[in-house]
């Protein structure tokens, strides 16, 4: 459980797309243009998306994290708090998680990487192991590639962001044990942004 703490923030790019932008992009472009208009407006929301998906995270907040048996059930509830910064303005933003009652700290990094249209988050804790969390700036998916653990079984992570609002949103996390084929429950989380009332 404790290994698995410090991998709970999912940051997932909102699917949402400026579509009235798009249309006037659009407008009065040639028939012959009309590919590589589409091509740079694919390219510029893909950058939008990933830089408010960025922006939203930054702060900090209170975070429920209830940590799932095989079944599904709730094997254990824990509070926490999470608190990001930018590092680069709209490209690069760390933070530190904690939960208290299982003395769980981890730092955090996650970033836009244009070039091969992805988002990666990479997590550090007390145990020194890395974890990199990778998906496309376009998706609400974010997954690990194959680890090897010390007991000499091996583990991916596959992380979903939902019911993302203004002030909150949700995060799943499952995990495989077979590379992927099958997937079993991890987690799930609450993010309330810290400061603002339930009513608002």
């Amino acid at each position: 459980m404790r290994k698995l703490a410090a991998l709970s923030l999912c940051l997932m790019t909102p699917a949402a797309v400026n579509a009235q932008q798009a249309a006037k992009e659009g407008e009065g472009a040639q028939p012959s243009a009309q590919a590589s208009a589409q091509a740079s407006s694919s390219s510029s929301t893909s950058a939008s998306s990933a830089s408010a998906q960025l922006r939203h995270v930054v702060g900090t907040w209170d975070v429920t994290t209830e940590f799932l048996r095989d079944d599904g059930s709730t094997a254990g509830s824990f509070e926490g708090t999470y608190a990001f910064q930018w590092v680069v303005p709209g490209k690069v933003v760390s933070g530190v998680t904690t939960m208290p009652a299982i003395n769980q700290t981890a730092a955090m990094m996650f970033y836009h990487r244009p070039s091969t249209g992805e988002i990666e988050m990479v997590s550090v804790g007390q145990d020194g192991q890395l974890w990199v969390m990778t998906g496309s700036d376009t998706s609400e998916v974010r997954e690990t590639p194959v680890v090897a653990m010390g007991d000499g079984s091996t583990i991916t992570l596959r992380f979903t962001r939902f019911n993302v609002m203004a002030d909150s949103f949700e995060s799943r996390m499952e995990r495989s044990s077979d590379g992927g084929k099958t997937w079993l429950p991890g987690n799930h989380q609450l993010f309330r942004r810290a400061g603002v009332s339930d009513g608002k």
